[in-house]
């Protein structure tokens, strides 16, 4: 399973890349597998007040339609536009061309884990 060190991850599958005031946000590698094949994706809009776990949009799969969190608060001041026709890039790229929104704001106070902890928490989940 592919869980990158350098990000931060919501209990709710969610990850978050900070990049100084900007928050990347995406799903993790293992919330894309558990869905499946991604058909559709609903991204905020831009100005959005996004808040920290709360819904920021939905992921359709073959399986069903997922609400996903956002891993910070702030406003979205950009959203991943190519998963209009390329849903599939969530279940490619999670961790790159799949990203879903930015926010300018902050993982501050947020309930975020580490690589590790995050892994650990998939296992005890999986087992």
């Amino acid at each position: 399973m592919n869980v990158p060190a350098d990000l931060k991850y919501g209990r709710t599958h969610e990850w978050a890349r900070v990049e100084g005031d900007v928050v990347v946000v995406g799903i993790s590698h293992y919330a894309q597998d558990q869905l499946g094949e991604v058909v559709y994706v609903e991204v905020p809009d831009v100005g959005f007040d996004a808040t920290a776990g709360q819904e920021l949009g939905t992921l359709e799969s073959v399986k069903a339609v997922s609400e996903y969190n956002s891993p910070a608060s702030g406003e979205v001041i950009e959203v991943n536009e190519r998963l209009e026709d390329e849903p599939n890039l969530v279940n490619e790229d999670p961790y790159g061309e799949g990203w879903l929104a930015k926010i300018q704001g902050s993982t501050d106070g947020c309930d975020l884990l580490e690589a590790a902890a995050y892994t650990a928490m998939i296992e005890a989940e999986s087992a």
